[in-house]
C-alpha cells in the first residue's frame, strides 16, 4: 500500500468515528477503485450471526468516501465532498468478514470541469459488498457532491 493510500485510510479513520469504531481496514484507495474490509466482529453481528446491516452500510459508504478522496482530494481547498443520498440492496446473507469495492460512476475530469464552471457537481459511486467466498451480499449506490467553499 502506498503512502497516499495510507493517508486516505488514516484520514477517514481520524475524521469518521464510525470507521474507527468498526475497525474498518482501508485496503486500497485510488481514483479508479477503493476497497475497504469489515473484519468479522461479534459485537457488530445481527440476529443471524453475520455483520449487522448498519455495519455493512457504513462499510459501503466508507468505501465510497475513500474513492471520493482519492479522486478529488486535490479539490479540497475549494470544495467539500458531501454524500447527498444513498441506497443499499441486501442480496445474500453475509457471514464472516465482508469487503466493499467502490467505483466512480462518472469520469473525475468531467466532475472537476463542472466545478470549474461554477456548478455543484453530483456523481454516483457504485459499491459491491462481498463475502470471503466472493458472493455479492450487497449492492450500494452513494451520490456525492462537491460543494464549493464560500
Amino acid at each position: 500500500m502506498s503512502a497516499d493510500q495510507m493517508s486516505i485510510g488514516e484520514m477517514l479513520a481520524a475524521t469518521v468515528p464510525m470507521a474507527r469504531t468498526l475497525k474498518l481496514e482501508f485496503v486500497e484507495a485510488t481514483p479508479e477503485r477503493a476497497v475497504v474490509a469489515l473484519p468479522d466482529q461479534g459485537e457488530f453481528h445481527n440476529h443471524v450471526g453475520g455483520p449487522h446491516a448498519g455495519a455493512m452500510f457504513t462499510l459501503g459508504e466508507s468505501a465510497s468516501g475513500a474513492i471520493v478522496l482519492a479522486a478529488f482530494g486535490d479539490q479540497l481547498a475549494r470544495a467539500v465532498p458531501l454524500a447527498v443520498r444513498a441506497e443499499i440492496a441486501y442480496k445474500k446473507l453475509a457471514m464472516g468478514a465482508v469487503t466493499a469495492t467502490a467505483t466512480l460512476g462518472r469520469p473525475a475530469a468531467e466532475v472537476v470541469a463542472e466545478l470549474d464552471a461554477g456548478q455543484r457537481p453530483e456523481f454516483p459511486v457504485a459499491i459491491e459488498i462481498r463475502r470471503e467466498d466472493g458472493a455479492v451480499t450487497g449492492e450500494m449506490k452513494v451520490v456525492w457532491t462537491l460543494r464549493p467553499n464560500g
